[in-house]
């Protein structure tokens, strides 16, 4: 074991099964970059306080961006006996330039540094999630554009419930995301505090300056409790959070792929290149990327179940079970984003059958609410009205036809209010038309969200833009 790593109090090695699970540079080599940049600069604040000696700085800069190019590469081998990100970037620093890499450490603990560098990958990595949240966002909005002329049902407890434009549909899952994208953004601001300067729990007696240090690395503030700040992980824990509910919301949309491109519902077909075939039945096609979808919102959320169990019950302030918190926020960012590009493809390659949709439209009696709301219109009581259009119905059930094929004369035996213009309100499209309010599924309203959606995409892209 290297000194450097466990210091000369200790006179003989880690036993080795023992030193297996103390490493965690398997995992934690993902913060190799946020290391590097974080501990650069520590070194300029360090020197501009007089910590450093004039010119060490420079050294340093130069010396991690070696290591970081060796390590990144593979030229220079992980050492699992320097057990983590840190000590493996600080002992080949300091083979490399001597007594300055061996000063970099000061006024600092692994235990802040490890806090610092978590903050910086939770929030490059949130960013990564929201502007792939927007790609996906843009291909809901290309289908949106492409649909909103077509009819299809809208569903209750998976039963034809009323009709809708697919437009609207899609608009939803958009919705969704949106939401998503917002809690993310919430998660990276409140990591957006430095904890560097904290120590190991009590701070530092060496005359750093903490507020340059977080302006330098784009931390909005510094942290205002030692303790917490090395002893917490809630950041992580809210980001995960987020993503696992972003999880959730593509497992709908797993699941609804799945139903829609069955033989049973035949709504529509993603392309090959998000399909797979079978190794004994040949003419098998399965949309099961889209059940990946679906299934991965499990593994999110036990990462989320697996971050909160391990802080519980913590006493104040670092203890190592917060190693264990490192596995799951990567996994559940990791698997955000290949879900999430995944997705944008298999819905940039959907192709609705617009014909089959029409069909289901016109079957199973999606346009009964408009006989009762026609009848209220009529100044009917709504649950009288609710109750004339049940029984025509089960009558046009009876007879076996939709409700616009019963006659007037049948629609007067129940009321004698219906006149010809009830045919109108039978008309699926004109039903979707009638529904012309903020959220609604008329096509003015779709027409309005969609542009809605657009200028927000197009503001993202500039914000990103300017970055």
């Amino acid at each position: 074991m290297s000194k450097g790593a466990r210091g000369g109090r200790f006179g003989a090695g880690m036993d080795p099964d023992a030193a297996r699970m103390n490493a965690s540079v398997d995992f934690d080599r993902r913060l190799l970059p946020y290391d590097v940049l974080g501990s650069k600069a520590h070194a300029r604040m360090l020197e501009r306080q007089g910590l450093l000696p004039a010119g060490d700085a420079a050294k340093i800069a130069a010396g991690l961006d070696q290591v970081e190019a060796q390590l990144a590469s593979g030229a220079l081998p992980w050492s699992d006996a320097l057990e983590d990100v840190h000590m493996n970037v600080e002992a080949r620093l300091t083979e490399l330039i001597g007594d300055a890499g061996r000063r970099l450490h000061t006024a600092r603990s692994r235990n802040d540094q490890v806090a610092t560098d978590l903050r910086l990958y939770a929030r490059a990595a949130a960013a990564r999630l929201v502007g792939a949240i927007a790609t996906l966002r843009a291909a809901f909005l290309d289908q949106a554009r492409a649909h909103v002329d077509t009819l299809m049902p809208g569903y209750t407890h998976l039963q034809r419930a009323q009709p809708i434009r697919a437009a609207h549909h899609f608009l939803a899952y958009d919705a969704m995301l949106t939401r998503d994208a917002g809690r993310i953004a919430d998660a990276a601001r409140r990591a957006s505090q430095s904890p560097l300067g904290s120590g190991a729990l009590a701070a530092t007696t060496h005359p750093i300056d903490r507020v340059s240090v977080a302006k330098d690395l784009g931390f909005a503030g510094v942290t205002h409790n030692s303790l917490d700040a090395v002893g917490d992980r809630d950041f992580a824990i809210e980001l995960v959070a987020a993503c696992a509910l972003l999880q959730v919301h593509l497992s709908r949309l797993g699941e609804e792929l799945v139903l829609w491109t069955s033989q049973e519902f035949r709504f529509a077909k993603v392309g090959e290149a998000y399909c797979s075939g079978s190794s004994l039945m040949p003419q098998k096609m399965n949309a099961d990327i889209a059940e990946l979808l679906r299934g991965k919102a499990g593994r999110a959320i036990g990462d989320w179940v697996t971050l909160v169990t391990i802080v519980k019950g913590l006493p104040l302030a670092y203890n190592k079970d917060l190693q264990e918190t490192q596995e799951p926020l990567y996994d559940a960012v990791e698997t955000a984003e290949i879900c999430l590009r995944v997705a944008a493809g298999m819905i940039a390659s959907l192709e609705l059958d617009r014909d089959r949709l029409r069909a289901a439209v016109d079957d199973g009696h999606l346009v009964a609410t408009e006989l009762a709301d026609y009848l209220v219109a009529k100044g009917l009581p709504f649950r009288d009205a609710h109750d004339r259009a049940g029984a025509l119905v089960r009558y046009a059930l009876g007879k076996g036809v939709e409700l616009a094929g019963l006659s007037l004369a049948e629609l007067r035996a129940v009321d004698p209010t219906f006149d010809q213009d009830v045919y109108d309100w039978l008309d699926p499209a004109r039903a979707t038309d009638r529904r012309d309010l903020v959220g609604g599924p008329a096509k003015n309203q779709i027409l309005i969200e969609i542009e809605r959606v657009a200028g927000e995409l197009a503001a993202l892209t500039r914000e990103e833009e300017t970055r």
